[in-house]
């Protein structure tokens, strides 16, 4: 990919995370259709990476605007998730702020940290996996650019998100 077309299609690593959740909480969300506020999933893990991580100098880093790294350290870069159940959506959004930040030039490796479980996960960007950011930054260009927001779908996390009322209702 051109940096020219990256520029065009970079957008935040939540919205790369929302086109694996769903499709139309990505347009939702980026027509400034927000709930998350209302959902006590998305405050315990903001409770968690600060209760398991409060040593950590360097965190929720912000970058260009755009994307916000929960954890930067010499070697890697890490994000912290309340649960495993969206692994996909998780392991996209990471690839993607190490995607991002190799076109900055820097080199890193990714963890996903799940501190309730006691899980982590290392990811490592490699050429497959850069092509497989690309077709996601398309795909979210395509989905983004939707005069309607796709269909209601239902899927089998769908009572336990922040837009449920807003879908179901």
């Amino acid at each position: 990919m051109k940096d020219k077309n990256f520029d065009e299609l970079k957008i935040t690593g939540l919205r790369i995370n929302y086109l694996h959740v769903c499709k139309r909480k990505l347009w939702l969300f980026d027509r400034g259709i927000r709930m998350e506020h209302t959902s006590n999933m998305v405050l315990l893990g903001s409770l968690l990476q600060d209760y398991y991580y409060q040593r950590k100098e360097r965190k929720n880093i912000l970058i260009d605007n755009l994307i916000q790294i929960d954890i930067i350290d010499n070697e890697s870069i890490r994000e912290v998730k309340y649960s495993n159940k969206l692994k996909e959506a998780d392991e996209a959004q990471l690839l993607y702020y190490l995607y991002y930040l190799k076109r900055l030039g820097v080199s890193k490796k990714g963890i996903l940290n799940y501190p309730k479980i006691k899980r982590r996960e290392e990811l490592i960007l490699t050429e497959e996996l850069e092509k497989e950011v690309e077709k996601d930054l398309e795909e979210a260009k395509k989905v983004l650019s939707l005069n309607k927001p796709p269909k209601v779908e239902k899927k089998t996390f769908c009572s336990k998100c922040a837009y449920f009322e807003f879908c179901w209702s």
